[in-house]
């Protein structure tokens, strides 16, 4: 019996968090994003994991990143980039595409070198001035990201 309320109170608590989050959608300001909310020059230091080489050892990874996003969904930039096993790659250039949701957060697919693709998942804040990013595909990297409108 005790184990029930335990379940009642647990799933209680989580409807409230759940319901909670979704009326902070309806505030002033939050769901007004669109691609045109991402625009500009942005200044980008990341760092992480990843595979050295295809099925290689992971390494550590840093760089900076100059990243131009159109407003309309592209994107390009040019990154130097250091791993701690394959060693620095200086001004590589890189293309891609991005989709802005409504809830502010972002979606963008990369190209950053011949035969290699990347997705990032991010956020923006403090009204596009910033952006917060994650690679989550492919699977080895782990890198993360602070964007900055320059």
């Amino acid at each position: 019996m005790r184990s029930r309320r335990y379940w009642c109170t647990g799933v209680a608590a989580l409807t409230l968090i759940v319901t909670t989050a979704a009326m902070a959608l309806d505030v002033p300001g939050v769901g007004s994003c669109s691609d045109a909310s991402l625009h500009g020059v942005y200044g980008i230091q990341l760092s992480g994991t990843r595979p050295s080489s295809p099925g290689g050892p992971t390494e550590a990874v840093i760089g900076v990143v100059v990243r131009f996003y159109d407003g309309r969904g592209g994107v390009v930039q040019i990154d130097n980039v250091k791993g701690a096993i394959s060693g620095y790659t200086p001004d590589r250039l890189g293309v891609g595409t991005y989709h802005v949701n409504p809830d502010c957060s972002v979606v963008i697919d990369f190209t950053p070198g011949p035969g290699q693709q990347l997705e990032e998942r991010a956020v923006l804040v403090d009204n596009g001035h910033e952006l917060r990013s994650v690679t989550i595909l492919p699977a080895g990297v782990m890198v993360t990201s602070t964007q900055i409108r320059m």
